[in-house]
């Protein structure tokens, strides 16, 4: 299926003045960083919420910045433990400041978003650590954020879904109780992306290499910056960076998983969510035809993305009620 219009129309615009016959540098860091807060730009401000606190808490590496966002005067909120994109390498609180405040306003949940560390300053596993860190923290203190701990939900985008995908498999084991795990068009299997992977299990990488917004390219730099200094092969074969490898799937948290038919990353998550179904988990799997990857911070400006953002606010006010997604 062809780019759906308005995410065309979008795109065009964000990229109007690029001169398609330029040479492309290579990526770095710093360069793609602020890239995606200039892509988040173009969404312009979030709406106006009854308060937005940055603040930190402790973690095993030092302090973890987040951001909370309320929209609510209830006492003991239901609560949203949000983990940015990016690859791992970029996307910060600011790259996703607008989208947790749709998330907020329309969820009448609590919810937090965590700044875990990024590579290739604080390689792999860092950032899986902090978001441990900060899902423990949360969830062992809820007096402090006025949350239900019995009504807590965690959720990310892209490699957010990776870290909310591997803290569900956490959580079972620490006795963490989840009500739901929101992965969008989560990274499950990294072992795809090292440089010298040419025959993929995932036919959309291939087909989807030269995707808007994300490419096979680009997911190739995200790995090696985040494995820098380790043994590639192996760490990507850890199912902490790589969670369909993770031998026991079975008594996790209801699933929300979506992807996106342009995306490289679809197939795997399709695959995730067959292997969560296989084990005996309740998963609701939505497929975006003529979509690309981050398409639900594309809601300000197409109709997919906020009927994502409006699907994902949904599963959220059921898993929260007790009721089946």
């Amino acid at each position: 299926m062809a780019l759906n219009p308005q995410t065309a129309a979008f795109l065009a615009t964000l990229f109007a003045g690029v001169d398609p016959e330029a040479p492309v540098r290579p990526p770095s860091p710093a360069t793609s960083r602020a890239g995606y807060l200039g892509i988040a730009a173009a969404f312009g401000p979030g709406p106006a919420l009854q308060s937005v606190q940055n603040t930190t808490i402790a973690g095993s590496l030092g302090e973890i910045p987040i951001r909370i966002y309320r929209d609510h005067e209830q006492s003991e909120a239901p609560c949203l433990v949000y983990y940015h994109a990016g690859g791992w390498v970029i996307g910060d609180l600011d790259t996703h400041d607008h989208q947790c405040r749709q998330l907020a306003q329309l969820s009448g949940a609590t919810v937090i978003s965590v700044d875990y560390r990024l590579a290739p300053e604080h390689p792999f596993p860092s950032g899986h650590i902090d978001s441990l860190d900060a899902l423990r923290y949360i969830a062992s203190n809820p007096d402090e954020f006025d949350i239900d701990p019995k009504k807590i939900a965690i959720g990310g985008d892209s490699a957010g879904g990776n870290l909310a995908a591997y803290l569900a498999i956490c959580a079972r084991a620490e006795g963490i109780s989840l009500a739901l795990q929101i992965l969008l068009y989560p990274v499950t299997d990294t072992r795809s992306y090292l440089d010298d992977v040419h025959d993929f299990a995932y036919p959309s990488i291939d087909e989807n290499k030269d995707s808007p917004l994300l490419t096979l390219e680009t997911m190739r730099f995200f790995a090696r910056e985040t494995l820098s200094g380790s043994e590639t092969t192996l760490s990507a074969s850890d199912w902490r960076l790589s969670p369909i490898l993770a031998e026991d799937l079975s008594n996790l948290a209801p699933a929300y998983i979506a992807v996106c038919e342009l995306d490289p990353l679809r197939d795997e998550g399709i695959a995730y969510a067959n292997r969560l179904t296989e084990a005996g988990n309740t998963v609701t799997l939505s497929n975006w035809p003529g979509q690309v990857h981050l398409l639900m911070q594309l809601a300000p400006v197409t109709d997919d993305g906020r009927r994502l953002l409006e699907a994902v606010v949904s599963a959220l006010k059921s898993a929260f009620a007790g009721e089946a997604l």
